[in-house]
């Protein structure tokens, strides 16, 4: 029997420090909104899709450091989104900032299409340093995140087997590996990505395709959906790049978002095509 569920991938525009957390849910709610109107079933957004980029800086204020972060999810203006999910029976993937009682976490929830959080994964594969590099674009993750310590758990989502990664993770042939093994259909992606790094000046041409062409191929060589969030534009001063897609398991993008503010993109994915693929390409 063939089965399908059609994702949206929620990619936005910049988010400026300026902007305040209920702003912010407001554009994500018109998203998620969007997207049901379309047809969608599940949805993701980006990487730390709240804030800005903050580990860009070195910030040393504890106070102004922890504003960034959710000591609660749902928090006091996140749960409309968990709400809005209920009302419009689409489900997300949010990325965050997450302070938690074992460390402070670059994370993404999963919610069902009930409101409720069906699980929730860590960023595994932390970048950049925990100390300021003179003339690089070493974002200072390390310094705010402690490493994911829930491995790569996949999730039911109304019968579809589903798994999130962040960013940096998706570069890594482990991540998509791990997904598949603990039975992963979908792999849901948020990422924040510099349109230019300082050290190699030269290789800015070259980012959109070293950004599509792990998860094209993660997608082909684990037989797995990839839908994957893209922060875009210029936010804070700094230009990050767009290019959110959603991904087939033959590795060909089967959806590709063409601006650098808030779009959805769409696509109604054959699951059938998994076991297809496995067979042609890996039995």
């Amino acid at each position: 029997m063939s089965r399908s569920i059609t994702l949206a991938v929620c990619q936005t525009g910049p988010i400026q420090r300026s902007d305040t957390r209920h702003e912010t849910v407001d554009r994500l709610l018109h998203l998620l909104e969007t997207a049901a109107a379309m047809g969608a079933e599940l949805a993701v957004f980006p990487e730390m899709a709240l804030t800005t980029f903050f580990p860009r800086w070195h910030l040393t204020d504890a106070d102004e450091i922890a504003a960034f972060f959710e000591a609660a999810m749902p928090g006091p203006e996140t749960a409309r989104l968990f709400a809005a999910a209920a009302r419009l029976r689409c489900g997300f993937a949010l990325g965050y900032c997450e302070a938690a009682a074992d460390g402070r976490f670059n994370t993404a929830v999963l919610a069902g299409p009930d409101g409720e959080i069906i699980g929730k994964y860590r960023k595994v594969h932390v970048p950049g340093s925990d100390k300021p590099q003179d003339g690089t674009t070493v974002h200072l993750e390390r310094l705010y995140f402690d490493p994911g310590n829930l491995g790569f758990p996949v999730f039911d989502y109304r019968g579809t087997r589903v798994g999130m990664a962040i960013c940096n993770d998706r570069r890594w042939p482990e991540t998509y590996r791990m997904l598949m093994l603990n039975g992963a259909e979908v792999a849901l992606i948020g990422y924040n990505t510099p349109q230019v790094l300082a050290e190699a000046p030269a290789l800015a041409h070259l980012r959109m395709l070293h950004n599509h062409l792990p998860m094209q191929a993660g997608a082909y060589q684990n037989t797995l959906w990839v839908a994957a969030a893209a922060k875009a534009g210029l936010e804070d001063g700094q230009a990050l790049i767009g290019g959110s897609c959603i991904v087939s398991p033959t590795g060909e993008i089967a959806a590709l978002a063409m601006g650098l503010g808030d779009e959805v993109i769409i696509h109604r994915t054959d699951l059938s095509l998994i076991a297809a693929c496995r067979k042609v390409n890996f039995d």
